[in-house]
């Protein structure tokens, strides 16, 4: 049984007066759904809401289209006969059109607490839009399910800011969709009419199995829980011709190449911290993405102590020792990536110009770690007035 309560109960439980009067546009997806996995269209329907318009993101209204610049079209609710706009094909930003047919635009997505997943820019935009287009937006919270206690990684420098990164927060942001809304639109000043529906009974250091709660993947790549906990640093590899794992039953656990030697590895990280985890050495064939069909050797990344895990700077401690002892076949992909066209794609990743170059040439992960600290302090300070949960 669950032991948290969505933001959907508390909208529903609350019944504020705008809830059966107002036009009611709903951005969601497959994941949307409650305790009892009744989604949110049908708990909004079933309350005499009078929903007018739905709006999916990134992977689709069902959440079956595959990462990375596969985008979705505009479509019809068979049997509300409402259109479902795409924010992730022809705009990635609602339109005035879309807005026009709603009063109050409701958001109710499971983000998994990295910065580059990309729902968050899409909320980003969402109150940028509203704000513009003086419609109110509520968004509906739900648990960060790597927890919200930890932060890693450099902040963003808005030189490299794009889909995969809009304001600049650090990688692993410790966040809940409802504190990022109001970060976003207090501390960046874009002051849309915001309301923000929260949680009852969780709190920071909760992992999602701790939740109770379902787990419908927000993305096909996200199968389970434990896949958000290595994510945020996983996802560095999507800049790099190096497999994260997309193509098997495990993306982003599983991770290498047809090239890598995983005796090198093994011997270069001999003398490395990694904490909180087992490499297990693995063989895969992806059967999609890159290395499509080919057979890849590497590891599988099995977590043992999720206190002493750290995703960003472990991926990056592994990315350095890939550097290091395969330099003739490792190489960083081109672009385009997530609509970016000028700048590698390691480079938006990572938020910054110049840490892949410091891997490069050897600085030590500890140092970059050392390094953001107090970009890291600022930033603990910037959203500390915008959290709502202990």
């Amino acid at each position: 049984m669950a032991t948290v309560q969505l933001g959907i109960d508390n909208l529903l439980s609350s019944d504020p007066p705008w809830l059966r009067k107002a036009r009611v546009g709903l951005l969601a997806n497959q994941a949307s759904v409650d305790g009892t996995i009744r989604h949110t269209r049908d708990r909004l329907l079933q309350a005499g809401v009078r929903l007018t318009t739905l709006l999916a993101p990134q992977h689709g209204y069902f959440g079956e289209l595959q990462a990375n610049m596969i985008e979705s079209d505009d479509a019809m609710d068979a049997e509300l006969g409402i259109p479902i706009f795409s924010l992730y094909g022809k705009t990635r930003r609602p339109t005035p059109e879309m807005l026009a047919r709603m009063d109050v635009l409701v958001i109710d997505l499971q983000d998994v607490g990295t910065r580059v997943y990309t729902f968050g820019t899409t909320l980003a935009l969402c109150l940028e839009a509203a704000r513009a287009a003086g419609t109110r937006l509520a968004v509906l919270d739900r648990p960060n399910p790597i927890g919200g206690h930890r932060i890693e990684g450099n902040v963003l420098d808005l030189d490299r800011r794009s889909f995969v990164g809009h304001f600049p927060i650090p990688m692993r942001h410790g966040l809940t969709m409802a504190e990022m809304a109001r970060l976003y639109n207090d501390a960046f000043e874009i002051g849309a009419s915001l309301e923000v529906w929260p949680l009852n009974g969780w709190h920071r250091s909760m992992m999602y199995r701790e939740t109770g709660l379902p787990w419908v993947p927000p993305s096909p790549n996200l199968p389970k829980p434990e896949s958000t906990l290595v994510y945020p640093g996983q996802v560095i590899l999507e800049g790099t011709n190096l497999s994260e794992g997309r193509g098997t039953t495990t993306p982003f656990e599983l991770w290498g190449a047809p090239y890598l030697k995983v005796k090198r590895i093994v011997e270069h990280l001999a003398g490395a911290s990694l904490e909180g985890l087992v490499l297990r050495p693995a063989h895969f064939q992806p059967t999609f993405d890159k290395w499509a069909g080919r057979g890849c050797s590497g590891f599988q990344i099995h977590l043992t102590d999720l206190d002493r895990y750290r995703p960003y700077a472990t991926s990056l401690e592994l990315l350095q020792a890939v550097l290091a002892t395969h330099p003739e076949d490792f190489s960083w992909i081109a672009p385009p990536y997530e609509y970016e066209l000028r700048h590698l794609p390691i480079e938006i990743i990572l938020g910054r110009a110049d840490i892949h170059q410091h891997l490069e040439r050897g600085v030590s992960v500890a140092d970059l770690e050392r390094s953001w600290e107090p970009e890291i302090e600022d930033y603990r300070k910037l959203r500390a007035p915008y959290l709502l949960y202990p």
